[in-house]
């Protein structure tokens, strides 16, 4: 079984947010990373760049197929992970936490009420 975090919110596309403040940290679920198998390349979005929820932003390229990686959030992205960029098998080994892609600064906050609580996400990958 999957291993879904409590303290985050999950889109439908697997994308995962973890916010302190303003500021969210979005990274893709186990669930995804097992379904990807093994990432062999990750590209990230540009610090400063403006997203939109649900707005294809990121890519996530295993040896199965590239994935686009959707923002759950609207708002600015404030960093990325270079670290998955060296490492790609960090999605996979730890996808909750040193795997994750990038931060975010909330452009509205609101939109957290339309993702799914880790409940819900649990019930969507058949937990």
């Amino acid at each position: 079984m999957s291993n879904v975090p409590s303290d985050r919110k999950y889109a439908k596309s697997h994308e995962w947010v973890q916010v302190t403040g303003d500021t969210g940290v979005v990274g893709i679920t186990d669930h995804a990373q097992q379904e990807l198998t093994d990432i062999v390349f990750v590209e990230l979005p540009a610090v400063g760049r403006q997203v939109k929820a649900g707005e294809a932003c990121a890519v996530v390229e295993s040896v199965k197929t590239a994935s686009d990686i959707y923002s759950p959030v609207s708002g600015e992205i404030v960093a990325t992970n270079a670290a998955v960029v060296d490492n790609p098998a960090l999605v996979n080994t730890d996808a909750h936490a040193g795997g994750w892609l990038y931060k975010i600064k909330l452009g509205n906050p609101a939109e957290l009420q339309a993702l799914l609580s880790p409940a819900d996400y649990q019930k969507q990958i058949g937990g």
